[in-house]
């Protein structure tokens, strides 16, 4: 067995490809866009090579390629832990485990050379809504942008050494069942009080949603870990790439008079309707593409992300938003389930949020954690957000 360094179209699309060998007999499996893959790794497609690299391997056996790895240096996050760490990703082998461990030390080799001490995995060179977190539990088809992989990689992580870092559940809500009751008179209470508002996007005024997107991110995930504020070249290009699919009425803004306090948003769930397609959108997928989407073929959407200002969490905003969301999803009576991804061990009060709301476990990943030199593994963990963030940092200096 020997490892390549993918430097051209032939390993670029070895790299792609070696999923039709590895998930061959999975029906649960959907391969992604390779155009959305190739995005991650094109300097000139992803900003995060502005402040980052990222290299990609194959591993073959004779001339059959067995297996893939990414790896990749964020440098804006990597120097904020104890230990300088890294990433890998897009990890893919056939169940041979001197394979799968041949392709970590690759992995850990090149981070290594560039000063890392540590690495994640599996992750991505982007923001953590995509191709995050190890499937451990829950083997159904994955939503759009929801990492999916055969069970015996689990083995591969943890005998090699990597412990959990965090996991991150994922559930469903059924949305023919009627949520509870309690949860629907929060939300009526907070709908119709003085000085709460609730508006959906619109792309006629996107820049003024995506301003007000941007200010209740950063404040919103403060207390979050490694914190560092979203980069609005990435926010503008994730929207723009969502537009062919998105619907403006799946996503909603709160508002405290004028000032933004929350949000939540909604795709629908693409992967409903490329299965099948062998990750190309070429001129006949292209028109599947269409026909199944106004067929209505998407059937279940997926939450991305929900946030609130820390001083307007626990006023029942949340609460607000899905009272929003409820009278557009019901125009689309085509649309049965809720994917509500994913929240992370370090999240608890999120965790509390999606069970008021009658949600149902659907799938368990892990993130996993590397050090190189061993010592501190067993004490490796995120950190909690504190329970009481009521107040953000700001506020707190005028108490």
């Amino acid at each position: 067995m020997k490892i390549f360094e993918v430097k051209d179209k032939i390993s670029n699309k070895q790299f792609l490809d070696v999923v039709e060998i590895i998930y061959q007999n999975d029906h649960a499996y959907v391969r992604p866009l390779d155009g959305m893959i190739e995005e991650i790794f094109d300097p000139t497609q992803n900003v995060f090579f502005t402040h980052g690299t990222a290299t990609r391997f194959i591993l073959k056996d004779r001339d059959r390629v067995i297996g893939r790895i990414a790896a990749f240096i964020n440098e804006k996050k990597a120097f904020g832990f104890e230990q300088p760490t890294g990433g890998l990703g897009f990890f893919e082998c056939i169940d041979n485990k001197e394979a799968a461990f041949l392709l970590f030390d690759k992995a850990k080799e090149w981070l290594q050379e560039r000063g890392m001490e540590a690495m994640d995995g599996p992750i991505n060179f982007g923001e953590n809504d995509n191709f995050w977190g190890l499937l451990v539990d829950g083997f159904t088809q994955p939503g759009f942008g929801m990492q999916y992989n055969p069970s015996y990689y689990k083995q591969f992580f943890e005998e090699y050494g990597f412990s959990n870092y965090f996991e991150q559940i994922t559930n469903h809500l059924d949305l023919t069942v009627p949520f509870p009751e309690r949860f629907w008179k929060i939300a009526g209470w907070v709908v119709k009080k003085e000085g709460f508002n609730f508006r959906h996007f619109s792309w006629t005024q996107s820049e003024k949603f995506l301003d007000d997107f941007e200010t209740i991110y950063n404040d919103a995930w403060q207390f979050h870990e490694n914190f560092k504020p979203i980069d609005r070249e990435v926010l503008n290009k994730t929207m723009e790439k969502a537009k062919p699919f998105m619907m403006e009425d799946l996503i909603w803004f709160a508002y405290h008079h004028d000032d933004p306090i929350g949000f939540i948003v909604l795709f629908p769930d693409v992967n409903q309707i490329i299965k099948g397609f062998k990750g190309k959108l070429n001129g006949v997928n292209k028109l599947k593409f269409l026909w199944r989407k106004y067929s209505n073929k998407m059937t279940r959407a997926r939450v991305v992300i929900l946030g609130v200002v820390p001083k307007f969490q626990r006023s029942g905003i949340e609460s607000g938003l899905f009272w929003n969301l409820k009278g557009a999803v019901e125009k689309k009576s085509h649309i049965k389930e809720l994917e509500l991804s994913w929240v992370g061990d370090f999240n608890p009060k999120m965790r509390v949020l999606q069970e008021s709301m009658g949600a149902a476990f659907g799938k368990k990943h892990i993130t996993y954690r590397y050090l190189f030199n061993g010592q501190k593994i067993s004490k490796e963990r995120a950190t909690e957000i504190p329970v009481d963030t009521k107040y953000s940092n700001e506020d707190k200096k005028d108490l």
